[in-house]
């Protein structure tokens, strides 16, 4: 472990969560540009999110990580983090997040942290794994069986609008 690749972990995470606010302020999914995020994350990314979430499963790659945020927007009305800490150790980081959201479908609002393990490698994400604190009451919150959606990574790419956030 070197002071060099924490300090470089922790860069890459702190500005791909700049990213993704520019990204969510821009309209997030289906209207703006991934290609905000996309130099964070490695082109094989994985993001390993619990089975029974709404969303649960595994996505890759870029146009996965871009499918990701659109369940998520079709899940959540709002999806606000509020409090982030951050612990690396050469590649691999650890962040805590408190979170505030709002069920699209049933419109519960819940407050919950999320930990997430990160992996960095070469200057980017390379895999992500969620733990959230009580799966079940995002479950509960999230009701239905839930299909992943399909967008056209190409066009988004090329369309760039400032929205506000998702509403």
């Amino acid at each position: 472990m070197t002071m060099s690749s924490t300090t470089d972990s922790v860069k890459v995470l702190t500005g791909m969560y700049a990213a993704e606010a520019e990204y969510l302020a821009a309209g997030g999914p289906g209207e703006g540009s991934f290609d905000l995020l996309a130099p964070f994350f490695a082109p094989d990314v994985e993001l390993h999110q619990a089975n029974v979430l709404p969303y649960g499963g595994t996505w890759r790659g870029h146009s996965g990580m871009a499918q990701f945020f659109l369940a998520m927007r079709q899940v959540w009305d709002t999806f606000d983090m509020l409090e982030q800490k951050f612990l690396a150790a050469g590649g691999t980081a650890v962040v805590l997040t408190q979170f505030r959201a709002r069920a699209r479908l049933t419109s519960r609002e819940l407050s919950f942290p999320i930990l997430q393990t990160i992996t960095v490698k070469d200057g980017r994400i390379t895999e992500v794994r969620p733990f959230c604190w009580d799966t079940r009451a995002i479950a509960d919150a999230c009701p239905r069986p839930y299909q992943q959606p399909q967008i056209d990574c190409e066009a988004v790419s090329h369309r760039h609008s400032s929205r506000t956030l998702w509403s």
